[in-house]
Order: structure tokens, then sequence, then C-alpha cells
């Protein structure tokens, strides 16, 4: 369904976005954004809690700076509490530091889980994830006060959630908080991980006060509004995607053993050069994504030189590659292509390389129930909608194997994002907004089915 007429949105690079960036308010140009009996009060809110979340750990750019268990986290995470409990929330955490925000309509019975991560990249923007969770904290707390004032019978309980570590930038891997709470990253493991620093996750976490005693609340449902942190939605003049699916993802631990040189002196044919090596397989996984063009996609994000001295061949190098696809044949080849390319570079550069693949998904649906029912609230809401997949990995994608599970994405100006420049419209977060508080309410209300033990015919 296209928007129609109607303003050419801006990119990030424009005025109309630096605007922002100096603190002036903005107008949006979205086309699409629902009355409601909230009004625009409630939206004005939203948006100026929105501003107030983006200062913590603010970079100059523009951006943000909010890697896990920092200080600019723990202090936006201090600020949501804060916020929570203004909103009449008990707020709560688990064993691996996920917060929660639990409204408590019907007792015993699970909850409703809606919410994303507020941890960043180093530089990243304001938007990803962060918008999630705000969204969420507004939205639950929208359905919770109309089911109330119509006298309206849940089944089910609310909950906002900040899943911990979700990017993964200091603690490998990301989608860490959402990994343990579904039993797929045990406990333990998770809180021995170290950061480049020599920081475990426990040590980190302990300082802060985040740390529960429990495994958080038990989920009927969950629920996650995101950037879409790509160009479909804004291509095709879309507002709400239903996120139907995601790629399917291979991420490799690699290190390339060399041997310590001068780098003066050592002549050339007896060197074993580690970041020569680590080099090709950086040029390979290009050339890989080459062979299956817009199927698939490659990356080296990480690299670690050692010694790192300007005199010195390299003895290790250690880096992270990331393969995804749309296709799980297409991601098995590319991982055979892969295995070829290594014993290439280790022959060619003289080293030895262990590849070790540390995180992996397929293409799993989202529930169709739980897109049919987005569709519907959607079209009540008169929104423009279309089904999309999800390249990025987000919580709910651990989260929809564990309990039905709706993803949601609104658009990206120009599809930038782990970038200071990363953009979405006012408009476009406000029609979210009210997209998420649609899917809460009926979540709760049992208009899908749960898969869960919970009986609410069951409970008296």
């Amino acid at each position: 369904m296209g928007r129609g007429p109607g303003p050419v949105r801006r990119s990030p690079t424009t005025g109309h976005h630096r605007s922002l960036l100096r603190g002036i308010p903005m107008t949006s140009s979205a086309r699409e954004v629902p009355s409601s009996t909230e009004g625009s009060d409630a939206d004005t809110r939203f948006l100026e809690d929105f501003r107030s979340m983006s200062a913590f750990g603010a970079t100059p750019s523009g951006g943000v700076d909010r890697q896990a268990a920092t200080e600019p986290d723990i202090a936006q995470r201090r600020w949501l509490a804060e916020l929570l409990e203004e909103k009449g929330m008990r707020v709560v955490y688990d064993r691996i530091g996920n917060q929660f925000g639990l409204v408590e309509r019907v007792p015993g019975a699970p909850y409703v889980v809606v919410g994303s991560h507020m941890d960043s990249q180093p530089t990243a923007g304001r938007f990803d994830g962060a918008y999630g969770v705000l969204a969420a904290a507004h939205a639950v707390d929208r359905a919770a006060r109309s089911d109330e004032a119509e006298g309206a019978s849940p089944e089910y309980n609310l909950a906002v959630v900040n899943w911990f570590n979700e990017e993964g930038s200091r603690f490998a891997p990301s989608m860490m908080g959402s990994a343990v709470y579904t039993g797929k990253l045990p406990l333990e493991t998770a809180l021995a991980v170290r950061d480049r620093a020599g920081v475990s996750v426990g040590e980190a976490l302990a300082p802060t006060g985040f740390l529960g005693e429990t495994d958080g609340p038990e989920a009927a449902f969950c629920a996650e509004i995101h950037i879409e942190q790509g160009r479909v939605l804004e291509r095709s003049g879309t507002t709400i995607g239903l996120v139907e699916a995601c790629w399917a993802a291979r991420k490799y631990r690699v290190v390339v053993n060399g041997e310590q040189a001068h780098s003066g002196a050592t002549v050339m044919e007896d060197r074993r050069d580690a970041l020569l090596g680590a080099s090709l397989l950086v040029v390979a996984a290009r050339e890989l994504a080459d062979r299956f063009p817009g199927v698939l996609h490659t990356a080296v994000g990480s690299m670690d030189v050692y010694p790192n001295s300007p005199v010195v061949v390299a003895s290790k190098v250690e880096l992270l590659l990331d393969l995804r696809a749309d296709d799980e044949e297409v991601l098995a080849e590319a991982d055979r292509i892969l295995r070829e390319q290594v014993i290439r570079v280790e022959e060619t550069a003289k080293v030895s390389v262990d590849l070790h693949l540390s995180h992996a998904w397929g293409i799993d649906p989202y529930q169709p129930e739980g897109v049919s029912l987005a569709r519907s609230g959607a079209e009540r809401l008169g929104l423009s909608h279309q089904r999309i997949r999800t390249v990025a990995g987000h919580d709910s994608v651990n989260m929809k194997g564990h309990v039905p599970t709706v993803m949601l994405f609104v658009p990206s100006v120009e599809g930038i994002s782990h970038n200071e420049g990363e953009y979405t419209e006012d408009g476009d977060m406000l029609a979210g907004l009210a997209m998420l508080t649609e899917v809460v309410r009926r979540l709760g209300a049992g208009e899908l089915p749960s898969t869960g033990v919970y009986d609410p015919a069951a409970q008296g």
C-alpha cells in the first residue's frame, strides 16, 4: 500500500536533520500519523522523552556511545527505571541484567513482553533499539490505561523490556540478554564473557544493581518495534514493515597465526605475516558476497592485531567475520567456499587459520498468525504496510523460538544505521508507536493463540 503524494523524505545530511542535532524542534514530513484518543499531548511527551533519552552517551556528531554496562548505559537504564516507575510499573531485573517494567493486571498470568535494547555500538545512531524500548514503555502504558478506561478484561499481563547487550560491541555474542532469557546461552557462560580490557559481564554488572535474582517474568508473547536499518520501506513509501522472517546468518571468530619478526630486517620470503593473511581474508569475504549479489552479505567488522607495533610483523590477528543470506542453501555454499578460501590464504601467506563458528541462526519465520494480527491492526489504523524480512539480527529472533512474536519496522532514512547519521522521521516514530500500542492491546486481550502452558480459561 502506498502513502500517496506528500513531502519527500529528507536526508539525514540536510539542514532539517541537523536542526534536530542542535536541539531545534522539528516538524515531521511523514504522511501517516493515525489519530488516537491519546491526542497530541501524549505524542509530544513521547518525542520529548526520545530527545531526553538521546542525551545519554551523546556524541558530538549527533549519535550515541552507550556500550553495554558502560557509564552512559548505566545512566540511561536508571533514567528508564524512573520513567517506568512514573508510569506505575514495577521495575525488576533478571540474572543477566535484562530490565523489565511490569504491569500486573491478571494475577498469575504470564506477560506480553514488549521492547528492544538501549545499548549501542561505539559510534551509533540514536534510534537503533532505543526507539523500540521507549515505544514499548509508552505503548504498554497507553494499552493498560485504555483497557482500564474501557473496562476491558485482559487475559495477560504486560511487561516492557530493555534487553542487555543486544549489540555485542563490548561483550560477544550479540543478543546476549535475550539468549540467556530463552535458554539459548547458559547464564554462567554469559557472565564469564570478558571485554577487551579483561572485564567480565558479571564484574561489569555487579556494582550497578542491575543483576537480579530471578529469571525474569514468564512470557506468553513478545513484540518488538525497530527501525528497519535498510531502504525497503523508504523506497516503497510504506509506513509499517510486518516482519515475516529473518535472513540466515553465520558468525565466525577467526584467528590467523603467523610468526613475529622484524618488519625491516626480515627478508620477504621468510615472513609469516598474520596481518597479510587477515587482509586476504577480508578481501575474500567481499569477493564471496560478489559471487551471490543481492542474496549474501559479508563483513569483517572487528580486527585485533598482535603485537600491533609499527616495526613488527604481526604474529597473530583475531577477527570477526559475518555471513548473512536470504537463502539457507546460499549460506551453506558460502560457508563451503569460505573454507576453501581459508586454505588458499594459509598457503599464500604461510600462516595457519583457525575458523570457529561462534553464532548462527536459520531463516525461521515469525509466526504467521502474528503477522496477520499485525496486518489487521495496521488496516484498522489506516497505516500502509508490507511484509518484509529482517537482515539484521534482533532480540525478537531469539524470542520467536520461545513464544509467539510480532516484529514491526518503521522506515530508516536512506537505510543508514550503525552510524551517527541514522535517522527516522518523527511522524514515522509516532505511527509506529500507535501500531505497537494496537498490537500490545490485541496480544494482551488474547487475540493470538499462546503456545505456552498457561490457559486463561482454567484460571477460575
